[in-house]
């Protein structure tokens, strides 16, 4: 590899990174204050929603990210379209600083990015009309002015398999399929790059999911488009995904290839996860590794120190886990490509089967209270074992 020797290379270097991923996430934080108070609030602690996040998505890809409820993804997809202020980082879109816009300037850039909410009839105004609701985006950025109106809604619900009479009808008048149909018409009638579904399908009946997700593979093809889904349904994500990330109280723990995470996934979370996905034949349903996590998600109000999962974690070791947090990095094993990387200490070793997973009974409610011998009764008083 040639290393660059003047700044006229670095910046070729920086240009050509941008080129290639449309959106850039640096250390990105959303806290949210806690307030006590009747007459004079005041703050006593932060919800860490999101709380260092290192997420990079290529032009024309889509990325799944997925996680248990709670765990940040949506309030991260909406702080990257900057519906949510961000505490700390940085998000680039396209090259371009979003944090750093204000007003108007973000306005514009908006029309870029949008996004398909979960809830189709809550996020469609019941008062509207389809066709106003279509309008709606394409009046606030102009592009009525340049464009016959009529036969763009047109070619819009043509595009996501409504018939043109649907633009005199209300929300109300639509099944659960055909108002995301309608939604996801809406995010198009400002010809964006990005699209960020949050939770597409999981309002639809199953009979109906597949057809929205194979219209949304069929759409990118059309326009050109990036997404981001996010969603906790893992067949969905590995139907529709090129990159998956796995979200765990506020901060990725792995991201690779949607093939390569769900052939070998090497965070003890992520195994946990894929484990949790039915396999059709009773026979490798029967023989393949379970594994039962033990306990809730952590509050993001009171995190644990050291590694996040810790405190679920089958393969916790005495040192390290619970004092300090683990880097997302590329992992040092044999045939795992560069593009995989874990957030766990031990991630190499508990892929060669160097470390023996033990069966952990009860969680601790203060993670300070675990013992150091990294033995099966470490946590302390014995709760009910909930599976994923």
């Amino acid at each position: 590899m040639t290393v660059p020797t003047d700044e006229a290379d670095i910046s070729e270097l920086s240009e050509a990174a941008d080129e290639e991923f449309l959106v850039d996430v640096r250390g990105l934080k959303v806290h949210f204050p806690i307030k006590r108070g009747i007459v004079f609030d005041r703050t006593v602690g932060y919800v860490y929603a999101v709380d260092g996040m290192d997420l990079r998505i290529r032009r024309g890809e889509t990325y799944g990210l997925v996680g248990e409820s709670g765990c940040g993804k949506s309030t991260f997809g909406r702080a990257l379209l900057q519906l949510e202020p961000t505490t700390a980082g940085e998000v680039y879109f396209a090259g371009t600083d979003l944090a750093a816009l204000k007003g108007e300037e973000l306005r514009r850039q908006r029309r870029h990015m949008q996004m398909v909410f979960q809830d189709p009839l809550g996020s469609l105004d019941p008062r509207q009309t389809v066709e106003q609701l279509l309008l709606e985006g394409m009046r606030a950025h102009g592009l009525t002015k340049t464009q016959d109106a009529h036969a763009r809604l047109t070619d819009l619900l043509r595009a996501v398999g409504l018939p043109s009479s649907a633009l005199s009808k209300y929300p109300h008048e639509f099944s659960g399929g055909q108002r995301q149909r309608v939604g996801i018409a809406r995010a198009l009638s400002v010809d964006p790059q990005l699209i960020v579904a949050d939770e597409p399908v999981s309002a639809l009946d199953v009979s109906v999911q597949a057809q929205v997700i194979n219209l949304l593979e069929d759409l990118q093809e059309e326009f050109g488009l990036t997404y981001l889904v996010i969603a906790h349904d893992l067949a969905v994500v590995r139907h529709i995904s090129d990159r998956v990330g796995v979200m765990y109280l506020g901060a990725l723990v792995e991201e690779a290839q949607a093939d390569d995470m769900y052939a070998s996934p090497l965070h003890p979370y992520s195994r946990a996860l894929m484990s949790a996905v039915p396999v059709p034949d009773p026979v490798v349903e029967d023989s393949r590794e379970q594994i039962l996590l033990v306990g809730d998600l952590p509050s993001p109000a009171n995190p644990p120190s050291g590694c996040r999962f810790h405190t679920r974690c089958p393969w916790r070791q005495p040192t390290r886990c619970d004092t300090e947090r683990p880097e997302l990095r590329t992992v040092d094993i044999e045939g795992a490509p560069d593009s995989h990387r874990v957030a766990c200490h031990f991630a190499e070793a508990i892929a060669r089967g160097e470390l023996a997973r033990h069966d952990v009974t009860a969680v601790a409610t203060d993670p300070s209270r675990a013992a150091d011998d990294g033995g099966e009764d470490f946590f302390g008083p014995a709760s009910v074992a909930e599976a994923l």
